[in-house]
């Protein structure tokens, strides 16, 4: 921009004044400083005018001590010459030399204190800009609107709504309420701060409103849930920008209003000249994602490519979820394929990761894990979780391994994950150097680390590591914490604790939920307390007003079997008002087979059939129960039905945790590679508990064979081989936890009484339904189970 003819002004101060206020504008610093020695030369250099006008070049021209100079030369000051020089020093950010400044100010106007309030609130500093408001006050110097907003935007930052509610009622002793700046930004403190009410009582009183008013209350009424409301805001609108499509269609979409969303964002595109930003399409697209709906994700994809729009950052992460959660997963892993995984969110890494394991095919999400560039611990956390839900425990332990070494600090819910996984593995160690990390972290007393500590230390074995967990957070009064323990008692048959914590708990006036009741239920059932039993079944239905479910009912059923009310019990699932499940039947057809009733044993196999007709366990369960009764052809045809039809009878198993490496044993196993002294360990431990008074139980064999056989194939079950194993294989005195996928039998559960008191060892053994602690020759269970 060339210099203009001095000619045009009436003197050469109007002049020079000119081109110092337009070479900052015109980026034109010379002309400015070649005015400053034409000044000098001219004697001009008295005139307070352009000394301002001077300091004011300087300071936009960010020349600070230029600025400075021509202040400190100056005989005379006006306010404007102090606010100049502040308001350059603030925006260098030079702070201490702005406060000098701001403290030597004679009489401070209402600009001086605004702009260091603003300044403040723009560094961040919402306290400090709070604080000079309330001197400013004190000073008597009225406040500005640019004052008012940047103190209520840093009373909304921090939540100070006493200081706000203050600054509201300066907004209407000076009239400013009809300025729709300041009362958006009373509107914006209110939300901030929670105060919904205020909110409405605001917007009904504002004298004028413009878009952002409107916006404010449809965002407010989204984010509390209340869609009726933000919608009926939203149709009085004449006027909509691009926020109120996206409040409309993301609040939607976030509170499960996906079909809305989807129609929202149609009547967008049909009623407005506005386009799409990357807010709408990503809401769009998770809208589409959590509705499954592959082609209108497609369309919205083809839309994106059309306009070439920038298909990165939030809108690429949002066409990776679409697609891999509505069943595009090919053509998701293409996506990330060509645009790489920098850009990769961990929303679209769990999608692709749900993905894979629907196909059963956790390799590639483990392959694009592993190229994320910020792994961040909600990546690792979904990656461990992804291995949980595959059933690949072992890779989970491995890859929380990793984290530690490598990877960021583990959260509660990575740690809770972990010690879920522990729990499958029911592996002590491994969950006691979890625990160990968790204490190292910080996450040690966190409820939901504590809830997941207590199942673990639970289906491990180690009832009192559960119990220490449960004492050191029992306090919180959560339910799920003393859910967890009454579980944790009614699995280890220590029923009666189990119960005095729930009675506990009632008096405490924590609200038991439906997954408590289970827990007591089953607390009732392992200690045969039957009418308890009844009374909290009750208790649930007509006090807590909690809707029993097939659990519950399931319960019912075992409770009345194992307690020989086999009539009451089948009585129980006629009368359910719901169709009874496997679990029902199943209970009822075990207690059968335990006190051999025949007739009721052959409808509770044959309803089971006709829910599952291929479930092994019913076949087996029935074939057993006419075994015991002697019927042994008709064992016989049960078990030809099996094998013509393909069914395949559920082996049992037994394995135990020696060294962080685990063993399975099955019955009569020759598969172990320390065989020999397995089997010489058992024939050593059989013949010295016979002579302690065992006797072998061979109707626990259901087979028509003779006692010598029987004896030997009771001899070598699982469990027993995985004991003696154990014995062989690990220090005196030490306990063993052996774990099994089916229910002890008889045998077993009266030799290990023998063997724990003839080794001198509490041996802890898991099967499908319970615990039981064997120690000098007694079971916890006490021989009810």
């Amino acid at each position: 921009m060339a210099t203009p003819n001095p000619s045009i002004f009436s003197s050469p101060l109007e002049f020079y004044a000119h081109v110092l206020q337009t070479s900052p504008k015109s980026r034109n610093p010379f002309a400015g400083k070649s005015i400053h020695g034409r000044i000098l030369k001219s004697g001009l250099h008295l005139s307070v005018f352009l000394k301002n006008n001077l300091m004011n070049f300087y300071a936009k021209t960010e020349s600070i001590s230029d600025a400075r100079k021509v202040f400190d030369e100056m005989p005379v000051r006006t306010m404007y010459s102090w606010n100049t020089i502040l308001s350059g020093y603030l925006k260098q950010g030079e702070l201490d030399l702005a406060h000098e400044v701001f403290n030597k100010i004679p009489n401070r106007d209402s600009v001086s204190w605004t702009t260091m309030i603003v300044r403040y609130k723009e560094m961040g500093r919402f306290e400090n800009a709070i604080k000079l408001f309330v001197e400013m006050v004190k000073d008597r110097v009225l406040p500005t609107q640019f004052t008012i907003t940047s103190v209520l935007a840093s009373c909304a930052a921090i939540g100070d709504l006493g200081v706000g509610r203050k600054v509201h009622s300066f907004v209407v002793k000076l009239g400013l309420v009809r300025c729709v700046h300041v009362t958006n930004s009373l509107l914006n403190m209110y939300v901030k701060c929670g105060n919904d009410n205020m909110v409405e009582v605001v917007f009904d009183q504002m004298v004028l409103k413009n878009v952002s008013s409107w916006n404010v209350m449809i965002s407010l009424y989204m984010q509390s849930g209340r869609v009726d409301l933000a919608r009926a805001q939203f149709e009085q609108m004449s006027v909509r920008d691009i926020v109120t499509w996206n409040s409309m269609i993301t609040g939607y979409n976030q509170h499960g209003y996906d079909i809305e969303a989807l129609d929202m964002f149609m009547n967008m595109l049909k009623e407005s000249s506005l386009k799409p930003d990357k807010f709408t399409l990503a809401s769009v697209l998770s809208a589409c994602a959590n509705l499954e709906m592959l082609e209108h994700g497609k369309q919205i994809h083809a839309y994106i490519i059309r306009t070439e729009f920038d298909a990165s950052g939030a809108v690429g992460n949002a066409l990776v979820s679409c697609y891999a959660k509505s069943g595009g997963i090919e053509i998701a892993q293409k996506i990330v394929e060509q645009s790489g995984t920098s850009y990769l969110n961990v929303i679209a890494f769990t999608a692709l990761l749900d993905g894979y394991i629907k196909l059963g095919d956790i390799g590639p999400a483990r392959r694009i894990f592993d190229s994320l560039r910020d792994r961040d611990v909600v990546a690792w956390t979904a990656m461990l979780v992804g291995y949980e839900q595959n059933g690949l425990n072992n890779d989970a332990v491995e890859l929380f391994r990793l984290l530690v070494r490598q990877g960021p600090k583990p959260n509660n819910y990575t740690l809770a994950a972990m010690l879920s996984v522990t729990s499958s593995l029911a592996s002590l160690n491994h969950g006691k150097q979890i625990h160990a990390v968790a204490l190292r972290s910080g996450q040690g007393s966190s409820v939901s680390v504590s809830n997941a500590l207590i199942t673990m230390y639970s289906k491990a074995g180690s009832i009192n590591g559960a119990r220490r967990v449960f004492d050191l957070i029992h306090w919180h009064q959560e339910t799920v914490s003393w859910t967890s323990m009454i579980i944790a008692f009614a699995q280890h048959g220590l029923g009666e604790e189990a119960i005095r914590l729930f009675e506990k708990m009632l008096a405490l006036g924590i609200k038991p939920d439906h997954i408590t009741y289970v827990g007591v239920l089953s607390a009732c059932i392992h200690v045969g307390l039957v009418e308890k039993g009844k009374n909290y079944y009750n208790l649930m239905k007509n006090v807590h007003k909690i809707e029993p479910t097939p659990s519950h009912y399931s319960c019912m059923v075992d409770l009345f079997g194992r307690a020989g009310l086999l009539q009451e019990a089948y009585d129980f699932i006629e009368n359910m008002p719901i169709e009874p499940d496997v679990e029902a039947w199943g209970s009822l057809l075990s207690s059968c087979r335990v006190y051999k009733n025949i007739e009721l044993g052959k409808i509770a196999a044959e309803r089971f059939l006709l829910i599952e007709p291929n479930n092994s366990g019913a076949y087996s369960a029935l074939a057993n129960l006419y075994s015991a009764c002697g019927k042994w052809d008709d064992a016989a045809k049960i078990r030809k039905s099996m094998k013509d039809g393909g069914i395949k009878k559920k082996q049992g198993i037994s394995w135990v945790q020696i060294q962080n490496k685990v063993h399975f044993f099955g019955v009569e196993d020759v598969l172990h590679p320390q065989k020999d002294a397995i089997y010489n360990m058992m024939a050593k431990i059989w013949e010295e508990i016979k002579k302690r008074g065992f006797v072998p139980d061979t109707e626990s064999v259901l087979h028509d064979l003779e006692d010598e056989v029987k004896e030997q194939i009771l001899r070598h079950h699982s469990e027993k081989l995985a004991i003696a194993f154990g014995l062989i294989s690990t220090p005196e005195n030490t306990t063993l936890r052996i774990m099994k996928n089916l229910r002890v039998c008889n045998d077993c559960h009266s030799a290990i009484k023998f063997i724990s008191k003839l080794v001198g060892r509490e041996i802890i053994v898991r099967d499908a339904t319970r615990f039981h602690h064997f120690k000098d020759g007694l079971c916890s269970c006490r021989d009810y189970w």
